[in-house]
């Protein structure tokens, strides 16, 4: 899986692993968090963006991101659930590469693409009783940062990109 860094470019799973940890140790005596958000484009196809995000607590944070597209999702009650399960997946293997390098105790928090507001609140539950199931606290809109925000950031330069496509 290749992940995007702003300031690294293209990075391997563990190449980008590798820089969260040097960011831990750039300050070890600061409490970080790990969040996951997922967020969607609908286009011709479906655009999925997982941000990896390595926050400092009180003091920023770093992120990365891997993008790929899928066929064609219609149903926002399952492309949400496609964005829970790939946020699941990724937190899955960032929490195990975490446990080998001795940061076991670090939280890892969900970040859902959903709120009690709008459609999505019909499926709130069921996604966030999918993450607190599988060990990983699950955070709503409008707190959900990572994924309405920085998941968000990347899929709306996907958008920008498909309409200058069009335009061109």
């Amino acid at each position: 899986m290749e992940f995007i860094s702003p300031t690294h470019g293209k990075l391997s799973f563990e190449r980008m692993f590798k820089h969260i940890v040097d960011y831990m140790h750039e300050e070890p005596g600061q409490s970080y968090n790990v969040i996951i958000g997922t967020d969607s484009l609908l286009g011709d196809d479906t655009c999925f963006v997982t941000a990896v995000i390595i926050h400092r607590v009180g003091h920023g944070g770093r992120y990365f991101y891997h993008k790929f597209r899928n066929r064609k999702i219609e149903s926002l009650r399952q492309r949400i659930l496609y964005e829970t399960s790939l946020s699941l997946e990724t937190a899955s293997q960032v929490s195990a590469q975490l446990a080998k390098n001795g940061f076991s105790e670090l939280a890892v928090e969900i970040h859902l693409d959903v709120g009690d507001r709008g459609e999505t609140k019909r499926i709130i539950r069921e996604v966030v009783g999918m993450v607190q199931g599988s060990g990983y606290a699950a955070i709503t809109k409008p707190d959900s940062y990572g994924a309405s925000k920085v998941a968000d950031r990347e899929t709306g330069k996907l958008r920008l990109a498909d309409r200058a496509r069009v335009a061109a």
